[in-house]
C-alpha cells in the first residue's frame, strides 16, 4: 500500500472512523491501532510482518526486565536489547552488502570466493522501526522514560502505521502518554490534518514525481546522454525531489497521526536556507539529526574531550549516519562528506571565535549558496547507484556543453514552483493553512476533490517515496 494512493486513504478514512468511534474505550482504540499497523505492513510483505511483531514481543519483554534491575545485570539487558535490534538490522538490511563487499576484497587480493547467499529481503522501513525500538530502550535505561505498562501500547509505539515505514522517529516518552490521554479532536485539528495531507501529495505527485520522471531518473541513469547544463539542472532537480519527496511524506505521516488525536514529531523545517552545514542539520531530518545527537555524538563524548575528538565525533556520527540510510558504498561517501563538512563548519567556527560580529546579509547569502551547492554535491553520490556513475554525473557537469532541449517550460516550471515554495516567507504558508482551516467543511471537501483530481491526472505512473527504502 502506497502512502500516495487512493487504498491508503481509504484505508486511513476507515481506520479513523473506527478509532473516533472507539476512542471512550482506551484498550480497544489501542488494539485497532496496532491491528491496522500489522494488516498495513503485512500488504507490504506478510513474511516481514513476523520479524516486526517478533522484534516487539522480544523487546518489551527484555526492558521490563530491565526497568527494576540494577548494576551489571541491568547493563547486560541493555546490551541484549541493542545487540537484539542492531542484528536485525544487519542480517536483514546489511548481510548481502558485507558478504558482496567482503568477496569483492578477496577478489582483488587474487582469492576467488564464491559469494554467500545471504539476500533475505529488505523490510519495509526497518531502520525507522528499529531506531524507535533502540530510543525506547536506551531512554528506558536512562531513567528518561518509564517502561510501557502493557505490551499494546508498546505495539502500536512501533507498529503505528503512519510512521511504520519511513518514520518521523517519535520518542517513547512523547508518544506513549499519548496513547493514554483521551484523544481530542476540536480546534481545528480534523482541518490541519487534511491540510498537511494535501500538501504532502501536492509535493510528491505534482514536483517530486515530476521532476524525477521527466529528468532526475534519466540523468542518473545515462549522464553521457546530457549536456552539462543539463546535468546541472538534472542535480538540481533530485535536490529539490527528495526534498518534497520526503517531507511530503512526513506531511502525510503527521497528518494521519493527527486525524487520531496523535503528534508526530517536526521532520524539516525549509533546510535549504541553511547558512552552514550545521544549521542544515538542525532543519533537514530532525528526527534522525536529533537521535543521532542523542544516541551517538553524545555519548561518544560530543565536544567535551578537545577540538580534534569533537571534530572525529562528528565524522563518525555521520558517518554511521550514511550507513544507516543504505547498504552501499555511495551511502558511506554521502555521510563522510557530511562529516568532514560538519567537522569543518565546526573548525572555521572555533577560529572565528565566539566575539566575532554577525555576518552581514550579503554574507549570509554567499554562505547560504556555498551550503546549498556542497549538499547539492552530497546528493549526487546518495542518488547515484555506484561511484562510476556518481563521477560520471560530475564529469558531464564539468565538461561546459550548454546545449538544453531537454529542459522544457513545463519542467523548468516545476522546478522553479519547488523552489519558490521552499524560499516563501514562512507567514505564507500559515495564513494558507489557517484559511483553510477556517473554511467550512464543504469548501474544505471542495478543494480536496479538485485536487485529488488533478493530482491523479499528474500520477501517470506510481513512483514510490524515496525514504520507503531505508
Amino acid at each position: 500500500m502506497s502512502y500516495q494512493g487512493l487504498d491508503y486513504v481509504l484505508f486511513l478514512v476507515a481506520v479513523a472512523f473506527l478509532y473516533r468511534a472507539a476512542a471512550a474505550h482506551r484498550t480497544l482504540r489501542v488494539g485497532l491501532l496496532v491491528a491496522a499497523g500489522y494488516a498495513f505492513y503485512a500488504l507490504a510483505n506478510p513474511l516481514h510482518l513476523a520479524l516486526l511483531v517478533g522484534l516487539t514481543g522480544a523487546e518489551w519483554l527484555i526492558v521490563r526486565a530491565l526497568a527494576p534491575a540494577g548494576g551489571p545485570r541491568r547493563r547486560l539487558l541493555l546490551v541484549a536489547v541493542v545487540t537484539l535490534d542492531l542484528g536485525a538490522l544487519a542480517v536483514f538490511k546489511y548481510a548481502a552488502f558485507l558478504t558482496g563487499s567482503l568477496t569483492a576484497g578477496l577478489a582483488a587480493l587474487g582469492l576467488d570466493v564464491a559469494p554467500a547467499a545471504l539476500d533475505f529481503g529488505f523490510p519495509l522501513g526497518v531502520s525507522f522501526y528499529v531506531f524507535s525500538s533502540l530510543t525506547y530502550s536506551i531512554d528506558v535505561y536512562r531513567g528518561r522514560c518509564a517502561p510501557a505498562t502493557s505490551l499494546l501500547d508498546y505495539a502500536a509505539y512501533v507498529s503505528f502505521f503512519p510512521k511504520l515505514i519511513a518514520g518521523p522517529i517519535a520518542r517513547a516518552r512523547q508518544f506513549l502518554p499519548q496513547l493514554a490521554a483521551s484523544p481530542r479532536f476540536g480546534d481545528g485539528v480534523t482541518g490541519r490534518a487534511l491540510f498537511l495531507l494535501l500538501a504532502g501529495l501536492v509535493k510528491k505527485v505534482a514536483l517530486a514525481d515530476y521532476l524525477g520522471r521527466n529528468l532526475v531518473e534519466r540523468v542518473f541513469d545515462a549522464p553521457q546522454r546530457y549536456s552539462s547544463l543539463e546535468t546541472l539542472v538534472g542535480a538540481y532537480a533530485y535536490t529539490f525531489q527528495i526534498y518534497c519527496d520526503f517531507s511530503g511524506l512526513t506531511d502525510i505521516a503527521i497528518g494521519s497521526a493527527l486525524l487520531f488525536g496523535l503528534s508526530l514529531p517536526k521532520n524539516f523545517d525549509l533546510p535549504y536556507r541553511a547558512v552552514n552545514l550545521q544549521d542544515f542539520w538542525r532543519r533537514w531530518h530532525i528526527s534522525l539529526s536529533t537521535w543521532l545527537r542523542d544516541y551517538l555524538y553524545i555519548p561518544l563524548g560530543g565536544n567535551r574531550r578537545g577540538p580534534a575528538r569533537t571534530y572525529l565525533n562528528l565524522f563518525v556520527t555521520m558517518l554511521l549516519g550514511g550507513v544507516w540510510h543504505g547498504a552501499g558504498w555511495t551511502f558511506v561517501a554521502w555521510g563522510a562528506l557530511h562529516g568532514a563538512g560538519l567537522a569543518a563548519t565546526r573548525a572555521f567556527q572555533r577560529l572565528r571565535g565566539r566575539g566575532a560580529r554577525s555576518p552581514t546579509a550579503a554574507g549570509r547569502l554567499l554562505a547560504g549558496l556555498l551550503t546549498f551547492h556542497f549538499v547539492a554535491l552530497c546528493w549526487v553520490f546518495f542518488r547515484a547507484p555506484s561511484f562510476d556513475v556518481a563521477w560520471a554525473v560530475l564529469a558531464r557537469i564539468a565538461e561546459g556543453s550548454t546545449y538544453a532541449p531537454n529542459l522544457t517550460p513545463q519542467l523548468l516550471a516545476a522546478l522553479g514552483i519547488a523552489a519558490l515554495l521552499h524560499y516563501l516567507p514562512r507567514g505564507w504558508y500559515a495564513r494558507t493553512r489557517a484559511l483553510f482551516v477556517a473554511a467550512p467543511a464543504p469548501a474544505q471537501a471542495a478543494v480536496l476533490l479538485v485536487a485529488g483530481v488533478v493530482l491523479s491526472r499528474l500520477a501517470t505512473t506510481f513512483v514510490p517515496f524515496i525514504y520507503q527504502q531505508f
